[in-house]
């Protein structure tokens, strides 16, 4: 099974979380996991803040409100 530092240094390799790895973290989180992983995850907190790192469920809701809107 992937890990939660596998998907956030995959995320801040491509500047991008996917909405499946977005799905794994939410299913990794809602298990025990260590202090590694913590840190992990709050690195990507971070990231996703300063915009290093887009969610992809994000940019999907944001492209369909412009096209409604347009």
């Amino acid at each position: 099974m992937t890990s939660i530092r596998e998907i956030v240094q995959q995320a801040l390799a491509t500047g991008l979380l996917s909405i499946e790895a977005e799905e794994k973290l939410r299913l990794l989180l809602s298990h025990k996991y260590d202090e590694d992983d913590r840190a992990a995850f709050m690195q990507l907190q971070s990231a996703a803040m300063k915009g290093l790192v887009q969610q992809e469920s994000r940019l999907q809701v944001d492209l369909k409100a412009s096209l409604a809107a347009a």
